[in-house]
């Protein structure tokens, strides 16, 4: 895993070191990637590219091709098939010296990518999920890049830019969206066969996974659990790590400790304090780069769960996604206003194409933090395609609406019974954030300030007081225009 940057000049030279700039760039993200830090300096003065790595296995994970252009910079991992020993790097570029743009079609894997070519245009690519963030602008005819948007403070002031998933940018051509990469997957059966099947996918798309992973992320809901149960067949070795409120914990912790004695691993809690809370409230607005109070209130225990991990691996499942592919948000379940079928099939939609910049950036945020790579077994191509042909009324079931029906009854029989019938939390419920965070932030911000200003700058309504105290910080730390870049999560606030 990585961070990206480039500074590319569209006409000309640039006048000042953009050696020196890209360094800088790259040491905001240095957290991407303390391992190796790698700068190439472009002929004539036309900018420079660079990258942080992070090695997952004993051997360097290489992420940039520089020797000579197209140079290529490459966040993420592939699973297509490949010769023995090649890495992910060198099958994307033989992917792209062989289908050229028409290769991220064809690319099985979670990345994102930058391509600089001889006549300095830039291809900026971003698979179909979206978990690796990618942001650019320009100014003055120099186009920059990033994996995060903290690097690009200092150059581009206005109008900088996420790119979408399953898009592709080039600063010759503008943006165009790609179609994705599309595996096979079995027709649907009758309910049970179906459950067979996901059973079988989801299995195979931890297996894949498994390759310098070191533990598991539990969070004692039923996703974890399931993906803790799967690795363990692969790796009975594996650790599981897990977060909870110390004055507060929520029912998360009670269900984590059961599955870790079910599967007999060493499980390691982290217990947040309301010191590392008040203490990370400012470095949570920098490393997210969001004000959103749900996305702010999730990183807080991936990120202290993610400093534990790292002191014994750099690589973890986790169980990020079932929710938006099984019918598993409270929103999506509870809510009076999603009445039909056909409603929830629409709001499921619309978190699964908005979670690249809510879940899949709390996520990728809180891990990378603290450079730990997360592994994302439900995001995997194959069971994605075949969720989406699951008929919502088998994802929340029978008189008694029975969220992720399908997924329980897929594993059932290798789960606790108390885990395999549990009810969905929201995130910060779970872990026991919620009422804590009220608290604390009441006494740095008076919660009736609100009612003065009820909105961001650029129109986003504040949702609470916390989230006000949130955008302060926010302003602090970012230019005024970035404020654009955060999506709110629950679409009904």
């Amino acid at each position: 895993m990585a961070s990206i940057a480039g500074i590319i000049s569209q006409h000309g030279k640039i006048n000042e070191d953009s050696t020196k700039q890209l360094r800088k760039m790259l040491r905001l993200m240095r957290h991407r990637g303390p391992d190796n830090s790698i700068v190439r300096t472009l002929t004539d003065d036309r900018g420079a590219v660079g990258a942080n790595e992070v090695n997952l296995t004993p051997q360097r994970t290489y992420c940039t091709a520089l020797e000579q252009p197209p140079f290529i910079l490459f966040d993420g991992e592939l699973f297509n098939q490949r010769s023995e020993g090649q890495s992910d790097i060198e099958l994307f570029r033989q992917y792209y010296e062989k289908y050229e743009r028409d290769c991220f079609t064809r690319l099985e894997g979670s990345f994102s990518c930058a391509i600089v070519e001889k006549n300095d245009e830039v291809i900026l690519a971003r698979d179909h999920m979206g978990a690796r963030p990618l942001f650019f602008g320009s100014d003055n005819s120099v186009f920059f890049f990033s994996t995060e948007m903290k690097a690009l403070t200092d150059h581009v002031q206005f109008n900088v830019q996420e790119l979408a998933p399953g898009c592709l940018y080039s600063t010759k051509k503008g943006m165009k969206e790609f179609q994705p990469f599309t595996p096979e997957v079995p027709e649907l059966e009758d309910i049970r066969e179906t459950a067979s099947i996901l059973r079988e996918l989801l299995i195979e798309a931890v297996r894949k996974r498994m390759d310098g992973v070191g533990g598991i992320s539990l969070s004692g809901g039923l996703d974890s659990s399931i993906v803790a149960v799967i690795a363990k067949e692969f790796n009975p070795d594996l650790h599981v790590f897990t977060g909870t409120i110390e004055k507060a914990p929520g029912p998360d912790l009670e269900n984590a400790k059961l599955m870790a004695e079910f599967l007999g691993m060493e499980h390691h809690i982290y217990k947040i304090s309301d010191t590392d809370i008040t203490d990370f409230i400012s470095d949570a607005v920098w490393y997210l780069e969001s004000f959103d109070e749900d996305c702010i209130s999730g990183i807080i225990s991936n990120y202290y769960v993610s400093k534990m991990v790292k002191e014994h691996t750099n690589s973890v499942l986790v169980g990020e996604g079932a929710d938006e592919l099984f019918g598993g948000y409270r929103m999506v379940l509870k809510n009076p206003k999603v009445k039909s079928d056909e409603q929830r099939e629409r709001l499921a939609q619309k978190l699964l194409e908005i979670a690249y910049n809510t879940a899949l950036r709390r996520l990728d945020r809180g891990w990378m933090a603290n450079s730990v790579d997360y592994q994302t077994p439900y995001l995997d191509a194959k069971v994605v395609a075949f969720s989406q042909k699951i008929p919502m009324e088998w994802k929340i079931y029978g008189e008694k609406q029975v969220e992720k029906f399908i997924l329980r009854e897929a594993f059932r029989d290798m789960l606790p019974e108390k885990i395999a019938n549990r009810e969905k939390l929201r995130f910060a419920m779970g872990v026991g954030t919620d009422d804590v965070m009220d608290e604390l932030i009441s006494d740095k911000i008076d919660p009736r300030e609100i009612e003065q200003r009820p909105k961001a700058a650029y129109g986003l309504p504040f949702a609470s007081f916390k989230e006000l105290y949130y955008y302060d910080e926010f302003l602090r730390l970012f230019p005024p225009s970035y404020e654009k870049q955060t999506v709110r999560w629950d679409p009904f606030k």
